[in-house]
């Protein structure tokens, strides 16, 4: 089942269910992919493409509970934190911090990069290989460590 077939089934669901907080998750969920699919020329998106749009939903949403933390609105974390939770259930399964660094190590070898300033090349190289399965920041915190050690 694609991630938009599974999205309009879980949205039948909620409405149902009468889940608000999933109900307004998926519907922001599908309003990106729509959008996405109206930007598109054959207004059609692949599976890859529709996670990569979860995936930065996910981010933006992690990004505002950071910003609620800070701002010390514990009302607006509990919130944010149950809405994070319901969107994280349409990424991808994400890859352990040992295959990361894994894959991280075997890049770096690949390449061939002996510091930091091959840190580009071997990013250019992993990213492709964890779209979507891994977080950006760890990825370039785990080069920057690797090649600097």
């Amino acid at each position: 089942m694609s991630v938009y077939d599974q999205l309009n089934s879980d949205l039948k669901d909620a409405m149902k269910a009468h889940d608000k907080v999933r109900l307004g998750v998926i519907r922001g969920i599908k309003s990106q992919i729509m959008n996405a699919k109206v930007e598109s020329a054959d207004h059609d998106l692949s599976d890859v493409q529709m996670m990569s749009i979860v995936m930065k939903e996910i981010k933006q949403q992690k990004e505002s509970l950071e910003e609620f933390k800070k701002a010390n609105r514990q009302d607006l974390v509990e919130d944010q934190t149950a809405k994070l939770k319901i969107a994280e259930t349409y990424a991808p399964k994400q890859l352990s911090a040992d295959e990361v660094h894994q894959i991280v190590k075997q890049t770096i070898d690949q390449v061939g990069a002996e510091s930091m300033a091959d840190f580009g090349k071997v990013m250019g190289v992993v990213m492709p290989k964890v779209k979507g399965k891994a977080d950006g920041s760890v990825i370039n915190q785990l080069v920057k460590k690797q090649l600097q050690s």
